[in-house]
């Protein structure tokens, strides 16, 4: 790492990095390809992940939400059941439950959250999903709101759910959700829940800024994450309130980077062009339905879509070594999280644990003695 990269990590937190594996309770991988991908939604090689995580220094697992059959994935296990099971399997691993407002009423899942909390020491996050797929929608008759309208009704849900998990006789008066003196006990154990959302939008990064604990943003380069991080963060701080920024990645590592780059390009080589070009349809039109054109996935490419959040943009394909660079690189950028998926899961989380995170731990050692020394 050069000079100026330890310099530009001055700014960064000094906290070691945190990461993130995305559960792949849904068929099909994490990638639209019909290249070989050694992974099972079903949940005893679910359990087996995550122990396999959590054995090799992951923090942090998030489970999907999905509600139909498509895009190249038929099958979907529901992510707080699914979650349950992961908590139950594991002793230190955090799981994340994806919840869409809509589907999902605040009470039902405050008091589902809370449950799981009391039940496994904490160990509860949740992901607040606010747009998805216009179709699934429609597919289970929900009404569709317009982008910036998603986000008011998630800051709703997210201001519904603190409240009902600190309050007594909880009273809200919102535009989608109402509460008259509720009371929910247990409550969940102190600190609360992590609240994680994701997007890339002015209306996503607003929200972040106001009411959530973690903002995941697509994967990207290290100056447009740090573009996002510098946003976020000064809105964040007019606000009295701080925001952690998660960063999606795709991760293919391999003994040298023509190795990796050969499979990434059998991945594009094998994408199935009829899934991800239905899945690019619902998914842009997400992202460009805000009013400044500047959602998740906007301007992805063909190649990008291939997986599903643009993990291939963040560039974590090469040698270990390679890799801990751009991952650090990364964090320099504002990330505090990296969420990850691969290929092949089970092995490729051992891999990644065994001979990836030791050297972002040596590069991170090697930064704070550097800011340290100047």
């Amino acid at each position: 790492m050069t000079a100026h990269q330890h310099k530009a990590g001055a700014e960064a937190s000094h906290d070691a990095l945190k990461f993130a594996y995305w559960v792949p309770n849904v068929s099909g991988g994490l990638v639209i390809s019909k290249i070989e991908q050694r992974t099972s939604h079903d949940i005893a090689y679910n359990r087996k992940l995550a122990q396999i995580a959590e054995q090799n220094g992951f923090d942090y697992a998030l489970s999907q939400i999905r509600f139909t059959a498509g895009y190249g994935a038929e099958f979907q296990h529901e992510p707080v059941t699914f979650s349950q099971a992961l908590l139950e399997a594991t002793d230190r691993l955090k799981v994340i439950a994806a919840l869409l407002p809509g589907p999902w009423n605040p009470a039902v899942a405050a008091k589902q959250i809370a449950t799981l909390n009391q039940l496994y020491n904490g160990r509860v996050a949740v992901n607040v999903v606010s747009g998805w797929f216009r179709g699934e929608f429609a597919a289970i008759g929900e009404p569709w709101l317009d982008h910036d309208e998603r986000y008011r009704r998630s800051e709703e849900f997210i201001r519904a759910l603190r409240g009902i998990w600190s309050e007594d006789d909880f009273t809200f008066r919102g535009d989608f959700y109402r509460f008259n003196n509720y009371t929910l006990k247990p409550k969940p154990k102190n600190p609360q829940p992590e609240v994680f959302q994701g997007g890339s939008s002015r209306a996503a990064r607003d929200m972040a800024a106001r009411v959530s604990d973690w903002y995941f943003t697509n994967g990207n380069t290290p100056e447009e994450i740090k573009k996002q991080v510098d946003d976020i963060r000064a809105k964040a701080a007019q606000n009295g309130h701080s925001v952690k920024v998660g960063v999606n990645a795709f991760v293919i590592a391999r003994q040298s980077e023509a190795e990796a780059r050969k499979v990434l390009a059998e991945i594009i080589e094998k994408a199935d062009p009829e899934a991800v070009n239905a899945f690019g349809h619902e998914v842009k039109n997400a992202g460009k339905a805000s009013p400044e054109g500047q959602g998740n996935w906007a301007k992805s490419s063909f190649e990008d879509l291939v997986q599903y959040n643009d993990g291939f943009r963040s560039n974590l394909i090469g040698t270990p070594e390679q890799i801990a660079e751009r991952i650090v690189r990364l964090k320099s950028a504002g990330a505090d999280l990296i969420l990850l998926a691969f290929l092949h899961f089970q092995e490729e989380v051992e891999y990644f644990g065994k001979q990836i995170i030791p050297l972002v731990r040596q590069l991170e050692a090697e930064q704070r003695l550097a800011v340290a020394a100047e």
